[in-house]
């Protein structure tokens, strides 16, 4: 049952030489690595009105300088992961450019801080997603969590699917979203000009607001920030584009950045001139919509439509970018090995799922509350903006390739505007951003614990070359049978021990709820094998695990002293339907368990399948 679910939710196994079929070309790249970048629309111009208004509404007019720096800081952002792209074409962007440059700390504190940062992308993401649904069906308000839930995991089985599925099934509302935005802006534009829009701004430009300071200015700005995460996903994934890889990239890199700076102008810039103010049960982009398309008509849904769509899809940006992230720590011997296997359909599937629950986690914990999230959100991408391209201008001077000292110009630039956001998002929204200063130390205590883990295990396992290898011989084999009935199972447990044994000994655990058993077992096992020694133990605490460990110790003892090796051989049955496993104990499993902490045991299981 499971194994056709599987097939029908994830599709066919992959062989490994398809590889070059799951490979993207700049179209499918753009849907589905520029999901993030382009979503942010959606919320970025929100970002700088919903603080600008706590003053008045005439602060609004700020949003037109504040969002002209946001793009100047995407220009030197662009340059500089297109450098990154072509310098370190293997991917793994900010880690990998910090490792290089600033050491192994300085490269774990970026890849620490994605992780966090792409989890937080899929929470952001389905939740304004959810949003963006509720305020076109606002009975479904009250399920919000609930519906981001179902979105994170609908996402996190398409992405199993593999990536040249993801890719199809996101040109739509990738493109969608491109297109009914770009209608809107057009025709809005169009009827400004026209004179069927009037201009309804707040205030003029240039007026002085009573109030205003430059405390409140960058607060706006670094909330409008937000709209640049989602920029370095594209260097991350540059092995998963067509030949030639890092031109691909970088093309696809710039496409993405013009059409996020046009968007994120327009919204803003039409936002302003129709007096857009941020309403809790309405967003500004759903505003300026039914504004621009006049009313509540086809046009309006569309754009609520595409918004929802590009907004729930835009999490796959993480599910793109985490998994080859977690596959570079993984290599590294930072995370678990387990992040560096492929499922079936040759995407890392592990880091998927990881991805998916942590999302999820994370909704719960901020109870879906987009506004919440943004500025943990902010740091967690500009932490990494500002290592990488700090980390460039290293790289440059070390190189002293081409143009580098213009290059390292614009890492400069990107560096300073980067640090800088980063200190005012804590200094302004230390209240949502200080759960980063628990997260990261306890993150990277936890990437040293797992390297510290993998080097004792190499040590100890590795072969010195001009060492010989000393390898103990016995002299016999001891081997221990777990009884618990006489039957078929135990039987040929048995036999198989014989086998393989100079000693056998078969144990039993007798309890006190039936004071017969032991002697009926014991009877009914010598009857059976009257040359095998038969061992009941009694426990009067209704526990097998201790008494059975007690008893293997005292044996594994003396035939340590004859120089014998000792087996434990747990017998068990196997049901013909892995669903009927479910209706038996699982006490073969536990005493495996327990034993396995035993250096000199070695465990064993001998499987009966049953045929009915």
């Amino acid at each position: 049952m499971w194994r056709y679910l599987k097939r029908v939710l994830i599709g066919k196994p992959l062989k490994t030489l398809d590889e070059g079929g799951q490979h993207l070309s700049k179209f499918r790249a753009l849907a589905l690595l520029s999901s993030d970048a382009l979503s942010s629309v959606a919320y970025g111009t929100e970002q700088i009105t919903t603080v600008l208004v706590t003053l008045s509404a005439a602060a609004l007019w700020y949003s037109l300088p504040i969002a002209g720096i946001v793009l100047i800081l995407l220009l030197a952002i662009t340059l500089s992961y297109r450098q990154i792209i072509h310098a370190y074409p293997s991917g793994g962007g900010a880690y990998v450019v910090a490792s290089t440059n600033w050491g192994r700390d300085g490269g774990l504190v970026a890849g620490g801080s994605l992780l966090v940062d792409y989890m937080l992308t899929v929470a952001v993401s389905t939740t304004s997603g959810t949003e963006a649904i509720t305020s076109a069906i606002p009975a479904a308000y009250p399920y919000s969590i609930a519906i981001s839930v179902i979105i994170v995991f609908l996402i996190m089985a398409m992405n199993l699917r593999g990536m040249g599925d993801s890719a199809k099934l996101l040109t739509i509302p990738v493109y969608f979203f491109v297109f009914m935005i770009t209608v809107m802006i057009i025709w809005g534009l169009f009827n400004i000009m026209t004179g069927n829009i009037e201009y309804h701004a707040t205030s003029a430009i240039g007026s002085a607001v009573p109030g205003m300071t430059a405390v409140l200015f960058i607060r706006a700005f670094s909330a409008g920030s937000s709209s640049l995460t989602g920029v370095e996903a594209i260097s991350n994934a540059v092995p998963n584009f067509n030949k030639p890889r890092s031109k691909n990239a970088a093309n696809t890199l710039a496409i993405m950045c013009v059409i996020l700076a046009s968007f994120f102008g327009g919204v803003t810039f039409l936002s302003y001139y129709l007096g857009i103010i941020p309403d809790s049960h309405a967003t500004v982009l759903s505003q300026i919509g039914s504004t621009v398309f006049g009313g509540h008509g086809v046009g309006y849904y569309l754009l609520q439509l595409s918004t929802a769509m590009i907004l729930a899809v835009a999490a796959n940006t993480g599910f793109s970018a985490f998994p080859i992230l977690a596959f570079n720590l993984a290599k590294d011997k930072f995370m678990p090995h387990a992040f560096m296997d492929r499922g079936d359909r040759l995407g890392y599937s592990n880091g998927i799922i990881a991805l998916a629950v942590g999302a999820v986690v994370l909704i719960f914990i901020f109870h879906g509350q987009t506004n919440l999230l943004i500025p943990l959100y902010a740091v967690g991408v500009f932490v990494p903006f500002t290592l990488s391209q700090s980390g460039m201008i290293i790289h440059w001077f070390r190189t002293r390739d081409g143009w580098w000292l213009g290059k390292s110009f614009v890492n400069l630039a990107g560096t300073l505007i980067s640090f800088s956001l980063v200190i005012f998002l804590f200094w302004q929204h230390f209240p949502n951003v200080w759960p980063y200063l628990i997260i990261m130390p306890l993150i990277l205590l936890m990437f040293h614990k797992i390297n510290e883990h993998y080097k004792k295990v190499a040590a100890q396992l590795r072969v010195a070359g001009k060492t010989q290898v000393q390898i103990k011989d016995f002299d016999g084999a001891t081997v221990i049978v777990l009884v618990s009935n006489v039957t078929r199972v135990t039987s040929q447990a048995v036999n198989y021990a014989r086998s393989i044994g100079d000693y056998v000994i078969a144990m039993h655990v007798s309890f006190d709820e039936n004071p017969g058993k032991e002697h009926k077992t014991a009877n009914e096992f010598k009857a059976e094998f009257p040359d095998v020694r038969f061992v009941d133990i009694h426990s009067s605490y209704r526990s097998i695990a201790t008494p059975t460990l007690r008893f293997v110790d005292v044996i594994a003892k003396r035939a340590a002293a004859r120089n014998y090796s000792t087996t434990v051989l747990v017998p068990q049955f196997v049901p013909r339907h892995p669903w009927q496993m479910a209706l038996h104990n699982q006490t073969s499993l536990r005493l495996r368990s327990v034993l396995n902490s035993r250096e000199n045991i070695i465990v064993s299981t001998y499987n009966y399948h049953l045929k009915e």
